[in-house]
């Protein structure tokens, strides 16, 4: 029953060496299912969606940097240019970081944030009804800020109007929020049809 280590150890050698393969059984195995199956090279869909999206917000910048260029130094054709004389200078307006260095630091997260958000935006056939609506919404928004600000600027600084100016700023970045949760919605809705196709 008991046996000596060594017998087992020298029983063993013996046993692997006969189980060993023959001389180049693994290279003509490689051969045989290179030919069967030969690799082939898959091109990335996602290095397609880079460049893709890398264009669109190209396009996307340039279009909008022509707009903000040209809309002020240009006028319309079809309006007549009217040049009006003002004896006093355009009242700058006042922002929240003009009251205080805590203002300007919640100001300034909000607006990175928001600018953050809207550099992610990846513009589709399939969500730009989507996006446009949340633009639009933002815009007014944008607008209701800047009324905010000429108050601020008029009235000088009370709680109501630093408070509105704030939540104006947390409701375009939670509206940024929801839309980048409901693209990612459409976005997986949009994946399982074609996984589905």
């Amino acid at each position: 029953m008991a046996q000596d280590i060594r017998d087992l150890f020298k029983n063993e050698q013996e046993q692997d060496i006969q189980d060993t393969m023959s001389h180049g059984h693994e290279s003509r195995f490689l051969d045989k299912l290179n030919e069967a199956l030969p690799e082939q090279r898959k091109t990335s869909k996602m290095h397609w969606l880079y460049i893709a999206a890398s264009m669109v917000v190209f396009v996307a910048v340039s279009f909008g940097g022509y707009k903000y260029f040209t809309s002020d130094a240009m006028p319309d054709d079809n309006t007549p240019a009217v040049v009006e004389q003002d004896s006093s200078a355009e009242v700058k307006t006042k922002s929240l970081g003009d009251l205080s260095p805590d203002f300007k630091k919640v100001e300034d997260y909000y607006l990175a944030s928001i600018h953050n958000e809207l550099s992610k935006l990846e513009l589709t056939p399939e969500n730009k009804e989507l996006i446009d609506g949340y633009i639009e919404r933002l815009e007014v928004l944008a607008n209701e800020y800047k009324q905010l600000s000429i108050e601020l600027t008029t009235s000088g600084p009370s709680e109501l109007t630093v408070n509105a100016l704030i939540d104006n700023l947390k409701m375009r970045l939670n509206l940024l929020y929801r839309l980048r949760d409901q693209l990612k919605d459409l976005s997986s809705e949009v994946d399982e049809t074609h996984q589905s196709i």
